[in-house]
């Protein structure tokens, strides 16, 4: 069986809505789409991770240990803050 993924999409009273990227859904075919970067995951050059949610008016959530946490983070936080 397929990975199944939860797809948020918030739709405003304008008609315009909001997502996490993701491929699990052609967005495409639901009109023009503006995409544009929420948060970064980086390294932090002493073998941890972190998420810079900053472009998203948030803060940076660190340190991880793994590049997958500090992945985790960013969609909750996002998911949280961000498509309400």
């Amino acid at each position: 069986m397929p990975h199944r993924e939860e797809v948020i999409i918030v739709i405003d009273e304008r008609g315009v809505g909001k997502t996490l990227y993701t491929e699990s859904i052609p967005l495409e075919k639901l009109g023009e789409l503006k995409i544009t970067r929420a948060s970064h995951v980086e390294p932090d050059g002493k073998g941890k991770w972190k998420a810079d949610v900053r472009p998203s008016g948030g803060p940076v959530l660190k340190p991880f240990k793994t590049r997958s946490e500090a992945l985790a983070a960013e969609v909750k936080w996002l998911k949280k803050n961000k498509l309400k």
